[in-house]
């Protein structure tokens, strides 16, 4: 039986620190209202349920091979994540109502999960430190994936809420807010070597 503290407690704190998701989901928010950003924060747990349903069949051979593996996906989410960073700094606030630029929705946050190396590493080593090792049916280890994609989902709400809430403050001084959001996203890009 794993420790049940030390697992709400990693699930919880992974979950609502900054990452691509969550800048994400803020970011639709705060130019496109709640609203309409929640078919991204859908699609991101729909997405992040299938990641760990793959994790979970996957992670015996991927624990196998983590040691080699780990470095190369390191790397690439470093600098994917420096891309997104890159992109944030460089955006500018978007009109709610112009029809040319569109909320990302229900489908970009489940592609999003396939390109996010946060997701893919934090469900591979979620499901091989905490569940794979004390649990072997398939029914359990799918409850435990609709637990985290449900937690993934308040997640990325909470961050929209917060995006939508200050959505008139984050335009007048978008500038420093893509900073901020730019700074936040280097800092995932250099936590994933510490």
């Amino acid at each position: 039986m794993p420790n049940f503290i030390a697992f709400i407690s990693y699930v919880f704190v992974t979950s609502f620190t900054p990452g691509p998701n969550n800048i994400m989901a803020m970011t639709n928010a705060s130019h496109h209202g709640f609203r309409k950003s929640i078919p991204f924060n859908l699609g991101v747990g729909v997405g992040f349920f299938t990641i760990l349903i793959l994790s979970n069949l996957f992670s015996v051979t991927l624990y196998r091979f983590l040691p080699t593996v780990k470095p190369i996906v390191t790397w690439i989410g470093f600098a994917y994540i420096l891309w997104l960073a890159y992109k944030t700094y460089k955006s500018t606030p978007i009109e709610t109502d112009d029809e040319n630029t569109p909320a990302s929705g229900f489908t970009s946050g489940i592609l999003l999960q396939f390109v996010n190396p946060k997701a893919i590493l934090y469900s591979i080593t979620t499901v091989s430190t905490f569940i794979v090792p004390f649990y072997d049916s398939p029914v359990v280890l799918v409850l435990f994936s609709l637990f985290l994609a449900g937690v993934s989902f308040l997640s990325t709400g909470s961050w929209a809420l917060f995006g939508s809430l200050f959505q008139r403050f984050m335009k007048k001084h978008y500038k420093v807010f893509n900073t901020v959001m730019a700074l936040l996203l280097v800092y995932c890009a250099v936590s994933l070597f510490t």
